[in-house]
């Protein structure tokens, strides 16, 4: 795994329980270069030991609730779950078109991107309850791109999953670059991730000797793990509570598979 970097944090909530299970959570800040960025750890408080930890990307709406839900549901699960910010703290959309334009400004340069994902990694590295050498990211919808860019590029990651995520790239992997076992769960209705997309990859993974799978869940569009999805008025968008439980099961099946629990 990469060697820890130090990294100022300071911390703005002391960690707290989370109502109805034994969750602790904590909001941190933390830099990239001259961005100030937001983070959302939770934990399990009653666990012992160093458990591994799970990064957690965003939709293109930026860190938001959705994604702090995520990092709790790991926490019930045993993990430790850090929700990370892409965009620079206070960068927050309700609206689709500002959700693009935030999107599209933090993915124009893929240094930046790579380098606040290790920022984000590196913290998640340094967490006394996290076990550094057992370490995995998840990602939704602008999110999912993220996470494969960086098991494309050959990020030192245990597990990369994807939900409802681009699929598309125009860096594809090196055979033997991915190092992390891959999954992508997929809305089969999903409009804007096409036939020839999905092809397209499941050729380059291929190609690339990753362990990959591809797995399409049936009546689901995009955002399918979001239950705000269908409030934001874009028909392309819908909640599906049947593949939302479908998709975090198959999730948690490869990562007891992965990390042995």
């Amino acid at each position: 795994m990469r060697r820890l970097l130090p990294l100022a944090v300071a911390l703005l909530i002391a960690p707290a329980p989370f109502a109805g299970a034994e969750v602790e959570t904590k909001q941190v800040t933390y830099r990239q270069g001259d961005t100030e960025l937001q983070g959302f750890f939770a934990w399990d408080g009653s666990a012992k030991g160093r458990r591994p930890g799970v990064l957690v990307v965003h939709e293109w709406w930026g860190h938001n609730q959705h994604a702090r839900n995520q990092a709790i549901r790991l926490a019930e699960a045993g993990y430790v779950g850090f929700a990370l910010d892409m965009y620079g703290k206070g960068k927050l959309a309700t609206h689709p078109e500002d959700a693009q334009a935030f999107a599209a400004e933090a993915s124009k340069d893929p240094q930046v991107v790579k380098a606040r994902f290790l920022a984000a990694l590196d913290l998640l590295k340094q967490d006394p309850h996290v076990d550094p050498e057992r370490v995995a990211a998840i990602g939704y919808c602008f999110g999912g791109g993220i996470v494969l860019a960086m098991a494309r590029q050959g990020v030192d990651l245990d597990a990369v999953v994807s939900f409802h995520g681009s699929i598309a790239t125009q860096q594809p992997a090196a055979p033997g670059a991915v190092k992390a076992r891959l999954l992508v769960l997929n809305g089969e209705d999903d409009g804007l991730v096409s036939a020839d997309q999905i092809a397209a990859f499941k050729k380059e993974m291929t190609v690339a000797n990753a362990r990959f799978e591809f797995v399409n869940l049936p009546h689901a569009r995009h955002s399918f793990t979001n239950p705000d999805a269908d409030k934001v008025g874009v028909p392309a968008l819908a909640y599906n509570a049947d593949a939302d439980k479908a998709s975090w099961d198959r999730m948690l099946k490869l990562f007891a598979e992965v990390f042995g629990k």
